[in-house]
Order: C-alpha cells, then sequence, then structure tokens
C-alpha cells in the first residue's frame, strides 16, 4: 500500500481540506489560509514563505544538487455564496464558501509536500520541486500578480502543472487536456443613455430598455452568424438593470454581460461584433451607449509533452481506462498565465459520487467533493514528479543520432 493510500495520511488530507472548507476567504483576502498553509509547509521541513505584497505562499523543497525545477500550482480562494451543506465542516463564513473545491486543491498540493518530506526522494534527487499556492483565481488576477511577483524565479521554474476538481468525472477517474483546454473570458457592461418619462406617452421619451432588449436579441446573431461553426464562442447577459416603476420609463439601462472563447481569434470577432452593435443602437434608437470591455483571462492551451506526462501518471495510479484526454470545455482558469510563461499543464480529478450524494456542480452551494480525490491527487502529483525528476541514463556516443553533413 502507497503512503498516499495509508489511513494516517488519507486522514491529514480529509482534515486539512475540511479545516480550509470551514475558513473561506475571497480574493487577496485569503489571510487565515495563507498562514495555514505556511505553517503546514514550515512544519515538514519545507522552505517556506508568503508571497510579497500580497497573500498566497511558496514552497520550496531542493535536492542536494542543482537540477530541472518543477512548479505544483493550487489555487486557495473561495467564492462569494452562501453554502447549503449540512457538515460538521461548512462554512464558519456566512457569504462565503469553497464552492469550486479550491480548499481540495490546496489540500493535494499540502499533501504532495508531506509525501515528499516523509519520502525523502528530494535527498537523493537532482533538482527542485516549488508548491504556488495562488490566490484570486476567480476573476481577481491572481495568477498575473503572482507571475509579476517572481515567483516563476529564484530558482527559474522549467515547467508547472495543476489540478482542478471535477464533478464532471467520478472518483476514481481524470482527464487532462491534450492541448487547447479552457476558454478565454472577458466581461463587458453597457450603459444606455435613453430620456425617461411617463410610461403612457413613450412618444416623449427615449426608451433605453427596448435598446437594450434589441442588443440582448442581437447578440444572438454573433456565435450563429459572425463566427464559423467551427469557432466556438458564448455570449451571456447576466445583468439587466433597469426602472423602479411599472409605468415610468427610465432614463438608463445598464446591462453585464461575458464573452468565452476558444481561440484568440474567436475572442476579438465578438469582441468587435459587440463594439459595433453597440454604436448601432444609437443611430437606431436615439440613445446614447457606452460600452467597456474588461480583458480576463486568454484561452489556456497544456503544453501537450507536459499533458502526457501528467496522463502518464494517472495510468499508473488509476489504471489505463481511467485516465485520459479530455475535449475542451467553455469555463475558464487563470492557470492559462503560467501556461503562456513557462510549459506545463493541468489536470481534471474526478470527484462526483451519486451514492454518497456528492453530485452538484461547480459553483452551486451544495457543491462537495468525495474525499477520495484527495489521496488519488497526491498519488498522481507525486508519480508525475517521480517520472519527471527521475535521473535520465545517458546515452552513449555511439547511441547518438548521426550528424547530417
Amino acid at each position: 500500500m502507497t503512503a498516499a493510500n495509508s489511513a494516517p495520511l488519507r486522514e491529514w488530507l480529509r482534515d486539512v481540506r475540511r479545516d480550509l472548507h470551514a475558513h473561506p476567504e475571497l480574493a487577496f483576502h485569503e489571510v487565515r489560509t495563507t498562514q495555514r498553509i505556511l505553517e503546514i509547509l514550515s512544519g515538514l521541513g519545507w522552505d517556506a514563505r508568503p508571497v510579497p505584497g500580497t497573500t498566497g505562499a511558496i514552497g520550496l523543497l531542493p535536492g542536494p544538487t542543482a537540477g530541472p525545477v518543477v512548479a505544483l500550482r493550487a489555487d486557495i480562494d473561495a467564492l462569494p455564496v452562501a453554502e447549503l451543506n449540512d457538515v460538521p465542516y461548512r462554512s464558519q463564513h456566512p457569504g462565503r464558501m469553497h464552492a469550486c473545491g479550491h480548499d481540495a486543491n490546496t489540500a493535494i498540493m499540502l499533501g504532495v509536500a508531506k509525501k515528499l518530506a516523509d519520502t525523502g526522494l528530494m535527498t537523493r534527487t537532482a533538482g527542485a520541486v516549488k508548491l504556488i499556492f495562488q490566490p484570486a483565481e476567480e476573476g481577481g488576477g491572481g495568477a498575473k500578480a503572482l507571475i509579476a511577483a517572481g515567483v516563476l524565479e529564484n530558482p527559474h521554474v522549467d515547467i508547472i502543472w495543476a489540478g482542478h476538481m471535477s464533478p464532471d468525472l467520478p472518483v476514481g477517474r481524470a482527464g487532462v487536456f491534450k492541448d487547447l483546454g479552457y476558454a478565454s473570458a472577458d466581461r463587458f457592461e453597457l450603459t444606455i443613455q435613453g430620456r425617461g418619462g411617463h410610461g403612457a406617452r413613450p412618444e416623449e421619451c427615449i426608451d433605453p430598455i427596448v435598446a437594450g432588449a434589441h442588443f440582448v436579441t442581437q447578440l444572438q446573431t454573433i456565435v450563429s452568424r459572425s463566427l464559423p461553426p467551427t469557432m466556438p464562442a458564448v455570449v451571456t447577459v447576466g445583468r439587466f438593470a433597469s426602472g423602479d416603476a411599472a409605468n415610468v420609463i427610465p432614463d438608463t439601462a445598464e446591462l453585464r454581460g461575458s464573452i468565452r472563447a476558444l481561440s484568440a481569434e474567436a475572442r476579438g470577432r465578438v469582441i468587435r461584433r459587440i463594439e459595433e452593435l453597440s454604436a448601432a443602437l444609437e443611430p437606431a434608437f436615439g440613445v446614447a451607449c457606452r460600452l467597456a470591455v474588461h480583458p480576463g483571462v486568454p484561452a489556456l492551451s497544456n503544453h501537450p509533452p507536459s499533458a502526457a506526462l501528467l496522463l502518464a501518471a494517472a495510468r499508473t495510479v488509476l489504471g489505463q481506462r481511467n485516465a485520459g484526454y479530455l475535449p475542451p470545455i467553455m469555463a475558464s482558469e487563470d492557470f492559462a498565465f503560467f501556461t503562456q510563461a513557462r510549459p506545463g499543464a493541468i489536470m481534471r480529478l474526478g470527484c462526483s459520487n451519486p451514492q454518497k450524494g456528492f453530485v452538484h456542480k461547480l459553483h452551486n452551494p451544495r457543491f462537495d467533493i468525495d474525499e477520495d480525490v484527495l489521496a488519488i491527487g497526491v498519488e498522481i502529483f507525486f508519480e508525475a514528479l517521480v517520472r519527471f525528476l527521475a535521473p535520465k541514463p545517458e546515452r552513449s556516443a555511439s547511441s547518438q543520432p548521426a550528424t547530417r553533413r
């Protein structure tokens, strides 16, 4: 039986995850979470340091000699969601919840830290392992902030991996994107200025609601008529606010929405069409429009060799049939900034179990996990580290490829 599957470590992982789950903290406010991570890493003998100027933590475990540096990233922030689960470890902070599984992601990487310490792997391995515990993944710009703070240097990171909970997969299954994986995500805000008045005299008014409703309808034509069918994208209006009374035409309407795309070309096309459609409202309805597009995260593409290594590790742990490549999804993940900066890959770990009632999706107030996924995640990432850091046999001169003349 492996260490990660031993009862003591399984209990340790469960306790760490439940402690984090009970004390969720929002983006860039993960003060207690950071302190707990630092305490655990220091107790395991790691060089543990806070990230300068923000929340988050870095752990470093070097080998006796120089070599490749592998980074493992875990996101640590929670969501502004009120938990509805009636469990002993439910959130102790009303209106905040680990509804995206970041508590589990963090517990897994801390479990890897523990297994590396317990096995002494790095005492006989060249190179180093760096753990990056990132704040503000949920739209807060945490990855960019940490990269700017220099977490990929000192020592220079050669490859970076991450894991994330996937309620779309049952516990005991795992998947990795071969290359393209997550969509880009941007936000837009449109303010439509009309002229308010009495609802019985619309001819004296300029109705921003009618203009806004037309805009929402026109948005539906972007994906269906402005993009090729082979170029996936999603445009969603999540907020449409205007007026306070049934018999009053308001002055303004405010709309907020999101843009998701699997390529930079589709992303650019969608944004241009939104700009054109909002501008066309002015002559068509006599309104004045103010559009703001807020860039978010780019599409995420795994580095194929890095993804293949993670997949091989998962198949070793779970069996050939229980791990495979996944198709791209329209969710977004700011790990994309890390994979733009270094070769890397993110793996999705199955955490659902209908027999135990773990069936709810991410960001749901009843989301929870089958905690068996914690030990599985530790095993997979430890196996990947062993594979990547293992000394490579030196080839003799006769085995070198012939030089072309």
